[in-house]
């Protein structure tokens, strides 16, 4: 994706943070449009498509964590949520509502470019065809693997932009042990201990659209002290 066609919006009461980001990412070569909370948000949502959506947690009226479970709903648009550096609850809240990533305030613009890029880099590639199996049973679901889409029935289960890339890095590694390290890295994020914990709050939300029992998990299991795999029937 070249960066000049990707459309950013930026969603935050604060004015003069909302004036910075704008001008930061413009000289950046972003598209960018900005909304002063998240009634100013659905409007401009109504009619606009993004390519992502940087989220400001704290905001008068709905905040950002209802915002982003209310859009997930709707799009699958890439969502970074900007937090209050001791705000682990809402960066949590947020993970589990169907954000991609935070970024902890205050923080370098530097930053958080290298977190869009991140969220814009290419997911990774798959093996050549025929050593990866098209379709993956999982219970009552199935993936198509080609298409990136999950299934139950007749109906299509939303993915968001993270767990569709997680489920690309597992169809590559089936009936392997995947580390949260390995994960990280393959998503393009920042290697840390914040980010290997967020991991754990993906995969439990990917995990309540694979299993019929998520406690007991048959697909998608936890291998203590290494990591997470994935074994289809």
């Amino acid at each position: 994706m070249n960066i000049i066609d990707v459309h950013i919006l930026i969603v935050d009461d604060d004015e003069r943070i909302r004036d910075l980001l704008k001008k930061y990412l413009i000289q950046k070569r972003f598209l960018v449009t900005a909304a002063k909370d998240a009634k100013h948000a659905r409007r401009i949502l109504s009619g606009i498509e993004f390519d992502v959506i940087i989220l400001d947690v704290m905001m008068p009226g709905e905040d950002g964590v209802s915002l982003t479970q209310s859009l997930r709903a709707e799009i699958d648009t890439p969502i970074l949520l900007l937090t209050a550096k001791a705000e682990t609850e809402h960066r949590i809240s947020g993970l589990e509502a169907g954000a991609d990533d935070y970024l902890a305030k205050p923080f370098e613009p530097k930053e958080l470019l290298l977190r869009i890029n991140a969220i814009l880099r290419r997911m990774p590639e798959l093996p050549a065809e025929e050593k990866v199996p098209k379709i993956l049973k999982l219970g009552s679901v199935r993936y198509d693997v080609k298409q990136g889409e999950l299934w139950r029935g007749n109906e299509l289960v939303h993915l968001t932009v993270t767990e569709s890339q997680l489920m690309k890095i597992f169809s590559t590694h089936l009936g392997e042990t995947v580390s949260r390290s390995q994960l990280v890295e393959n998503l393009g994020r920042d290697r840390s201990y914040a980010q290997e914990r967020a991991m754990d709050v993906q995969i439990t939300r990917l995990r309540r659209k694979l299993e019929e029992n998520q406690k007991q998990p048959r697909y998608l299991q936890t291998v203590r002290g290494a990591g997470y795999l994935l074994t289809p029937e």
